[in-house]
């Protein structure tokens, strides 16, 4: 086996009440003030104040980026970085899903390489380490808190850009589940969709490792078992609870193993029509499997397993067939759009759609490499 690589941040907070441990992490840090990147509904809805009194009473000083749009887009990290240099504020905090995770990644990665963010699109690209940045997770999908994967829109191309640094990891996340009871069922079934893609896609990508392995077959259950009862009741604390972990497994899996076309065709859906990135994936989700089964059927099969699939039925029926047909459902039972026509997406873009995916490093380790006709084709598939 080739030798491997393992990135995650330093320390996570794990369970309900979790958020609570932030300021002892401050202090033992010397840090002083915060800029915190949030979005404006998390703000008029008062669920930031769960990070506000915890700050104050830890007298730690803070100012408030609330601007992050549901795609968050160079703009946003140019105005945050503004106001992060204009308050002399020595680190960030993200607070709430992915965009303003990814937001604040992009502003405290320019914070302390210089340039532009548009510099750091691809891997690696960053030479010194980002601003500190803790982030608190409010969803349980994206796994941004702890990745360091960096999604931002460049709205002049239209596209969106995959920064994918080791300099944007947290070096704290926390996941407290006291924070994702009043998400909308439409949220919780998209982050959801979104964290399951991120294990599927790391378990059949040419980088897998049986760490990963291991992280994605667990989150792949867990998220079976326990997404239904979250969407349907966002109180249940035990599924909330449940989906913490698994999306936080996902994205231990997808750090490291990193994706494959589901998240690259995704990306370009959400930068061409702005649309929210985990129905994207959620509906996409089965073309690719159907895709990839040419040459990923023994691990379609153990996901089949995963997902409740009765062993017995794996000799009747064909493996990876039964697991796209296990994620279809799940799909539809939460809510989720049947096809990308629905959001609408127009088969006169596929080419260029197409053509961007196929640049997308999430592709690179996708178990079979498509040609631009291919990717079309899974395009059409999906509407």
């Amino acid at each position: 086996m080739m030798s491997s690589i393992f990135f995650m941040p330093s320390i996570s907070y794990m369970g309900e009440g979790s958020v609570k441990n932030l300021g002892g992490e401050i202090n033992s840090r010397g840090l002083k003030k915060a800029l915190i990147v949030t979005d404006k509904v998390l703000v008029d809805i008062g669920l930031i104040k769960s990070l506000t009194k915890v700050l104050e009473e830890n007298k730690t000083e803070y100012v408030i980026y609330d601007e992050t749009k549901p795609n968050p887009t160079v703009t946003n990290v140019n105005h945050g970085l503004k106001l992060l240099k204009e308050n002399g504020c020595d680190f960030v905090i993200s607070f709430g899903g992915g965009s303003p995770h990814d937001a604040a990644k992009g502003i405290a990665l320019v914070a302390t390489n210089g340039g532009d963010i548009k510099d750091y699109e691809g891997v690696d690209k960053s030479k010194h380490p980002q601003l500190p940045l803790m982030a608190i997770n409010t969803t349980a999908g994206t796994a941004s808190e702890m990745t360091r994967f960096c999604i931002i829109t460049d709205e002049e191309r239209h596209i969106k850009m995959a920064i994918v640094d080791k300099n944007v990891t947290p070096i704290i996340a926390v996941n407290d589940p006291e924070l994702m009871v009043n998400m909308p069922k439409s949220l919780t079934a998209a982050t959801g969709m979104d964290a399951l893609t991120h294990a599927i896609e790391a378990y059949v990508s040419t980088i897998a490792t049986p760490i990963t392995d291991a992280c994605a077959e667990k989150a792949i259950e867990l998220i079976s078992k326990n997404l239904r009862d979250a969407v349907a009741d966002g109180k249940d604390m035990k599924a909330r609870d449940n989906m913490a972990y698994a999306e936080y497994l996902a994205g231990m899996a997808f750090n490291n193993a990193s994706l494959g076309y589901v998240h690259a065709m995704a990306h370009q859906l959400g930068g061409f029509y702005d649309l929210p990135h985990g129905v994207c994936n959620a509906i996409l989700l089965p073309h690719v499997m159907r895709y990839n089964a040419q040459v990923s059927e023994e691990r379609l099969k153990k996901v089949a397993i995963l997902m409740g699939v009765n062993p017995h039925t794996l000799k009747e029926r064909n493996p990876a067939e039964l697991a796209i047909e296990e994620v279809v459902k799940l799909s539809k039972d939460i809510g989720i759009p049947s096809g990308i026509k629905e959001l609408g997406a127009k088969e006169e873009d596929f080419v260029t759609l197409a053509t961007n995916a196929l640049k997308d490093a999430c592709g690179f380790t996708n178990p079979k490499q498509a040609t631009l006709e291919e990717i079309i084709a899974i395009y059409k598939s999906a509407m």
